[in-house]
């Protein structure tokens, strides 16, 4: 595998065409070591840091499987494609993890990199050095990787209904909208997964908690995906980690934005607007709305704490399916999510408490 990691460097020239490869090479990170319970990545000469081999059993595939595995890379087998590169459908045997016949065997999505993209490289190595150690009901599983000279690939489990963002802002017609009991239950799972990375002996925090990250399977369970952007928490005395500001525009916590200081609590604030999106039906942030309405939070704000007013902003596709007793609990979760101030925001394990005691609440009298 060393082999595929020298041939990226070689292949890898910054450019000035290309956004991710602004400063030097430490301030990208290329010479960080990464550690996940105890095992740690190493850094060869080429200041490349290798993926460490104390991952689960994550399964090595070669380019040539998971080309027969989702037909070519066609588009028809294409479920998406983002910074990091596209997404596919594929199908391999349950089993043995070897290709099959589309319709047949066990779907994964498997995930092809951007050859062009150094960021996408140090992604791919977050996601393998944290999802290849950790498990958990509530975060995407990662079957395996790829590395074949210039190709990096990432399989995971297949999640029929997609990603939260869909369901919430693709108006689908062919698609019934979530129920707020729906919404509920996705945002408890969501919270148990990020409650785990908080509170796992190596403290993980996200850094790119948002609609788009969190995927539904059949029933609706809500599981974390993609943690190119992760980092180990403070170490010793530390109360924060200091890294270069990435994430998305309208989730990043105020302070990070502010200092590139990233606290577990930075994590909780993007909960709270996800919260609020699913809240609304609204995305945190659209040019194309009127322009006092463009940023969410702004917005919505002043309207959590007043049960006349939070009516006027929920989303008008689940009205009738919630009391206003729930309503004003989730909002007043969401106000303490979005405090400026990252120390009065609750930690994710009291958050996860207030969304069951809400789920608990079946009276939907007005």
């Amino acid at each position: 595998m060393g082999l595929c990691f020298a041939s990226l460097a070689t292949h890898q020239t910054p450019s000035n065409n290309s956004p991710h490869y602004s400063g030097s090479a430490r301030e990208m990170g290329i010479t960080e070591s990464t550690s996940v319970n105890g095992g740690s990545s190493s850094i060869n000469s080429n200041n490349m840091v290798f993926p460490s081999v104390e991952t689960r059993n994550l399964k090595q595939f070669n380019f040539a499987d998971l080309k027969a595995a989702t037909k070519s890379f066609k588009s028809d087998a294409l479920l998406g494609e983002g910074g990091f590169g596209k997404v596919y459908k594929g199908w391999l045997h349950e089993k043995t993890l070897t290709p099959t016949k589309a319709g047949s065997g066990m779907v994964v999505a498997v995930k092809k990199l951007n050859s062009e993209s150094l960021q996408g490289f140090r992604e791919w190595q977050s996601e393998i050095n944290f999802l290849g150690r950790i498990s958990h009901p509530n975060l995407v599983k990662l079957l395996g990787y790829c590395c074949d000279d210039i190709e990096f690939l990432l399989v995971y489990e297949f999640m029929p209904k997609g990603s939260l963002e869909n369901h919430l802002f693709r108006r689908n017609t062919n698609s019934e909208p979530l129920s707020w009991d729906t919404r509920i239950k996705i945002a408890i799972g969501a919270a148990r997964g990020l409650a785990f990375l908080h509170t796992s002996e190596k403290q993980i925090i996200y850094r790119d908690f948002k609609a788009s990250n969190i995927l539904l399977d059949e029933d609706y369970n809500a599981k974390i995906s993609d943690f190119g952007l992760a980092k180990l928490g403070p170490s010793g005395e530390d109360s924060h980690v200091s890294t270069r500001i990435m994430g998305t525009y309208g989730y990043a916590a105020p302070e990070y934005i502010a200092t590139g200081h990233l606290y577990v609590k930075s994590d909780v604030y993007g909960f709270g607007v996800v919260l609020l999106e699913m809240l609304t039906g609204l995305r945190a942030l659209d040019k194309n709305r009127p322009i006092e309405q463009q940023n969410l939070i702004e917005w919505a704000k002043p309207s959590l704490s007043d049960k006349r007013k939070l009516k006027s902003i929920m989303d008008e596709r689940i009205e009738g399916q919630y009391s206003t007793k729930a309503a004003l609990k989730s909002a007043h979760l969401i106000l303490k999510c979005l405090q400026c101030d990252r120390k009065k925001r609750p930690h994710m394990k009291d958050v996860l408490d207030t969304l069951e005691h809400i789920e608990a609440i079946k009276d939907r009298t007005k």
